[in-house]
């Protein structure tokens, strides 16, 4: 197997960027002493595959000239190919200087790596979403994300002191030289790679299987455990599917199962490219793209945001340069009478066939306690979901009400929890205001103090909801971005955006508190929809009236919407007396 590739320096192991082992206690004592960055859990992933040398070429965060070539042609500034910006963002009130040592730690304070600062440099937002992920459409998980990182981005020199710390899988987790180490022990000369985020199925084995075989050479099944699609199956669920499947129905001299720490970008066609790069740094020289291959789903209008095989083309146009060949996902079709898949350009006429979409999985299935079938996945992949999905009468759910100032949410979220209540779902109520209280007390009214309130109402909503509750959310939330932010948070199956929409004037008419007039006469400034916008919807689950609409009228076209989507069982038919009939 070929395995001249490009890595850094020392190697592509824990000290390639150069930290002696017997020097390591005095860093750690040295770094206590220097200023701190608590980076996010994007940036620790990216670190730690910038240091094990899963993104060689590049070891460190990128660079001005880095960024900007890669943007613009997706090369690095010395030239190698390289498709998505990876860089370390910090806050605008950060202080950080050029020549600058800083130590970089996670949200527990654990030291993992010392960074002299050699740049700093802002960037654009707007930039960055056209070139790199190819929309501006807020529906874009990393395109929403964006909007709460810093304005600057710093580069430098890394000495990575430890790698964050995990404690499930460990035997799976390996770096690139040790699965090329181990690959090199199966004796062929070819790798297959096949990328996921997703439980495998019968088909996923399938494709599998014969791509291993047309290549005569073994399968890299290298699932990505880091950062997903928002609303994605959690990876303990989905490496013990995969777990079941390699034990099972593979054959243990053409399969290594190893997990892939990245950060996924969502960014189609360019992220495909990156996928390639990156298993050919762990010794794979061919990968298998699926269709819309690491898309993100439809933007706000419903239409997809990347073409089907736009990813397949940007990986065979390159394929030479980084020897990597693509391997196309092609669409295969269980034949019922003769128990088997076959592709669907070579299905006889008139051949039984079944197949059930993604969609189907879990809505049909899942959502409602159904048993998966045998020929679409193996039984032991069905009983670990259906442990970890419920149907959807027993999963969590947000409601998620915004509008402005005195427009009835939280008069329509108060009728709404007693309804959820009288069907047996038990709620929690975070409104706007009593979270100011408790949750977010000292929290102003700029901008980014709002973001934050509601990122914290969104956090707490997405733990609620992953644990199987009932959340209803009203607060104002005036921002696009931060509400698309929240909706990613919870995930988008289990989110509900509610907008009350009421007129400006009805609001201030219904004023008892008086903050419009404040607003008006100046005493209070930034008030949204005064002199402070309000950016409404512009795909919400459900819009309300609340002129011509009672509360309780609005509360039951909410339950209407739940019932439809399976949160809570449909209304019984009213007869004209008003009594409830049997359904």
């Amino acid at each position: 197997m070929n395995t001249s590739l490009l890595i850094p320096p020392c190697g592509g192991k824990l000290v390639d960027l150069c930290t002696p082992p017997e020097d390591l206690e005095a860093l750690r004592v040295y770094a206590n002493t220097l200023p701190s960055v608590v980076l996010s859990e994007r940036s620790i992933c990216d670190l730690e595959l910038l240091a094990v040398g899963a993104f060689s070429p590049l070891d460190r965060f990128m660079g001005r000239e880095d960024h900007q070539r890669v943007l613009d042609e997706t090369r690095l500034a010395n030239g190698h190919l390289f498709p998505l910006p990876v860089t370390l963002p910090v806050d605008d009130d950060a202080d950080i200087h050029l020549d600058q040592e800083i130590a970089l730690r996670n949200r527990k304070n654990e030291l993992l790596a010392i960074m002299t600062v050699e740049e700093i440099y802002t960037w654009d937002r707007d930039e960055v979403a056209q070139k790199a992920f190819g929309t501006l459409d807020l529906r874009h998980p990393l395109v929403a994300e964006m909007y709460r990182w810093g304005a600057r981005n710093i580069s430098g020199r890394l000495q990575v002191l430890q790698l964050p710390r995990h404690y499930d899988f460990q035997d799976l987790r390996l770096t690139p030289a040790q699965t090329r180490a181990r690959l090199e022990t199966f004796g062929f000369e070819n790798v297959v790679a096949f990328q996921t985020r997703n439980p495998l199925h019968r088909v996923h084995e399938e494709l599998t299987k014969r791509a291993t075989e047309e290549v005569n050479g073994v399968l890299l099944l290298h699932p990505v455990v880091g950062m997903t699609k928002p609303g994605d199956v959690d990876h303990y669920t989905r490496v013990r599917t995969y777990k079941a499947l390699t034990e099972n129905y593979y054959d243990p001299d053409r399969v290594l199962l190893a997990l892939l720490p990245l950060a996924m970008r969502l960014a189609g066609p360019r992220e495909a490219l990156w996928h390639a790069l990156i298993r050919r740094n762990y010794g794979a020289n061919h990968l298998i793209v699926g269709r819309d291959h690491a898309g993100p789903g439809n933007d706000s209008k419903g239409k997809p945001i990347y073409g089907p095989y736009d990813a397949q083309e940007m990986v065979a146009r390159y394929s030479d340069e980084i020897g990597v060949k693509m391997v196309p996902f092609r669409m295969l079709v269980y034949l019922s009478d003769e128990d088997r898949y076959e592709e669907v350009t070579r299905i006889p006429e008139n051949a039984a066939t079944a197949s059930i979409s993604g969609t189907q999985v879990r809505e049909d299935y899942l959502n409602n306690g159904r048993p998966l079938p045998d020929w679409f996945t193996r039984p032991e992949v069905a009983e670990i979901l259906s442990e970890t999905y419920p149907p959807r009468r027993r999963q969590g759910v947000c409601i998620w009400f915004t509008g402005l100032s005195g427009s009835g949410k939280s008069t329509t979220a108060e009728v709404l929890a007693v309804m959820l209540l009288e069907h047996g779902r038990q709620v929690s109520v975070l409104d706007g205001d009593v979270v100011r209280t408790h949750l977010s007390r000292g929290l102003g009214f700029s901008k980014e103090d709002r973001d934050i309130n509601i990122r914290r109402i969104g956090f707490v909503a997405s733990e609620i909801v992953r644990h199987g509750g009932t959340v209803i959310c009203a607060a104002i939330s005036p921002y696009r971005a931060t509400r698309n932010d929240v909706r990613n948070m919870v995930g988008a199956d289990n989110y509900v955006e509610v907008f009350v929409d009421t007129p400006l004037e009805v609001c201030e008419a219904r004023d008892t508190k008086g903050l419009y007039a404040k607003a008006r006469r100046g005493e209070i400034t930034g008030f949204t929809g005064i002199d402070d916008p309000y950016e409404p919807p512009e795909h919400a689950e459900v819009t309300l009236d609340t002129v011509e609409a009672t509360p309780e009228e609005n509360a039951r076209r909410i339950m209407a919407y739940l019932a439809a989507k399976g949160f809570v069982p449909a209304a019984e038919p009213v007869s004209a007396n008003g009594q409830r009939e049997p359904a």
